[in-house]
């Protein structure tokens, strides 16, 4: 009777583990629909605990009261400048798509009158590369520019017929977080206690994890934020139009290492070069490569550290995979995932023994 004892406790814990697999799978099939608003409203917590932990040392014993002044403070800080934002930028692209399509912005136009300004190097390159055909060219680009605008402006008219929905995952967003903000150390406790892991490594991956995650993701979004509010300023400073626009541009770009607010007033500034706009391209391409570039070595460290930072190529390849996957969230959750690679590959480094010690030592030969 002894000798089935293991054998039923081992059928027990299969079945257990089986019906905890199938009930999480269950339960993220669920929660699907609203993953945006559950990933932002965990990162709204991470980066707001520090906030909320200071005003519940005035508040001792009040955790609900602490969380809902931190919620406040999110709202104004955050969501409000946030959506004012989107809807300025929803109005400039719609008022620069309708100048496109009325035929006051001509961008093959634009490309001819650049490439009347070329050297003729740069001519005979073009045609060498099938672009000497310029009138081609510019139907070519109009009828490109006027399709992605078209998508653009679909995407955008989507966005309006989806009011609701955007608003019930902001409220599911902001409700979750205040939750987060009050019972997140219960929370992270009973996490920590389901990982199979030793004490001492739980502990380990969860503070690392943590200050990876909130110092790239708040290093990220500020450094975005400053660079597209500077490239903006001086878009507009020098007349440039659409200059919303190309800050937020400058700001999504930003999020790329390597390449960053280049791939945006690099180009602006080549043009302005190549049609004689010779003033503007000075100021453009002094401010891009001294202030603007400049706000990334500058900023990141100081809000990053050099600990917790990762590199910029494991920040690139995960930020561009996450962003193939799974849209603008990815932005995000390709450096959490690589952050989470990176802590758990450390901890798992550090339990190894070091490989000289697992070869035997050789024998000491004493001279003769």
């Amino acid at each position: 009777m002894s000798e089935g004892v293991p054998a039923t406790t081992g059928l027990a814990r299969i079945t257990l583990v089986a019906l905890v697999a199938v009930a999480t799978l269950a339960f993220l099939w669920l929660i699907a629909p609203f993953s945006g608003a559950i990933l932002w409203a965990v990162i709204a917590a991470v980066l707001f605990e520090p906030f909320n932990t200071r005003v519940l040392r005035g508040m001792p014993r009040r955790r609900g009261s602490a969380a809902i002044i931190t919620l406040l403070v999110i709202v104004i800080v955050v969501v409000v400048p946030a959506m004012l934002l989107a809807a300025a930028l929803l109005r400039e692209a719609t008022a620069f798509y309708a100048r496109i399509r009325s035929g006051d912005i001509d961008l093959g136009r634009l490309f001819v009158d650049t490439q009347g300004h070329l050297p003729s190097w740069a001519r005979s390159w073009l045609a060498d590369i099938g672009l000497g055909d310029m009138g081609g060219v510019r139907t070519k680009l109009g009828q490109g520019f006027a399709s992605s605008f078209q998508s653009v402006a679909g995407q955008l008219l989507n966005i309006g017929q989806g009011t609701f929905a955007f608003f019930l995952a902001l409220g599911v967003m902001l409700y979750l977080t205040f939750f987060l903000l009050r019972d997140g150390h219960a929370l992270a406790a009973r996490i920590e206690r389901a990982i199979p892991l030793p004490p001492d490594q739980r502990v380990v991956l969860i503070a690392k994890f943590v200050a990876v995650i909130r110092a790239t993701i708040k290093g990220s979004l500020i450094v975005a934020v400053l660079q597209g509010a500077t490239g903006g300023l001086v878009f507009w400073a020098i007349g440039i139009p659409g200059a919303l626009l190309w800050g937020v541009a400058m700001g999504a770009f930003s999020l790329f290492p390597a390449v960053g607010t280049g791939l945006v007033w690099v180009p602006v500034t080549l043009y302005l070069l190549a049609t004689g706009a010779i003033w503007q391209a000075a100021v453009l391409g002094a401010c891009g490569f001294f202030i603007i570039s400049s706000v990334d070595n500058i900023v990141r460290p100081i809000l990053v550290g050099r600990d917790a930072r990762m590199p910029d190529y494991v920040v690139l390849i995960a930020t561009l995979g996450g962003f193939e996957l799974m849209g603008f969230n990815g932005f995000v959750v390709g450096p959490v995932i690589a952050a989470l690679f990176m802590a758990v590959w450390e901890i798992f480094g550090s339990t190894q023994p070091p490989a000289l010690a697992i070869l035997p030592t050789p024998p000491v030969r004493k001279s003769p």
